[in-house]
């Protein structure tokens, strides 16, 4: 394996950034059973270290979440719902 881009002291070292977001969208991918995904990747935070790349670009590292969803699945690969385990009060 290669050498690690960055050290746990470079990641102390980074600084926390404020961000908005611009635009977020949906990727969707047609899959060959015949459903589609739909991917969303949501930032919820940003880094930069005070260490650049190859490139001289500065190394941002982030938190984020994959948001997915399935859509047109085919009624022969979906299985019978659960019952719900939840009991109102």
């Amino acid at each position: 394996m290669g050498e690690k881009p960055f050290t746990d002291q470079d990641l102390a070292n980074g600084e926390e950034l404020d961000w908005s977001s611009e635009h977020e969208s949906w990727n969707e991918y047609k899959l060959s059973d015949g459903s589609v995904l739909k991917v969303k990747l949501v930032v919820k935070g940003v880094k930069r270290l005070q260490k650049c790349g190859a490139d001289g670009n500065p190394i941002y590292l982030i938190a984020s979440d994959n948001i997915v969803r399935v859509l047109n699945v085919p009624k022969e690969l979906k299985a019978k719902p659960k019952e719900s385990t939840f009991k109102p009060v």
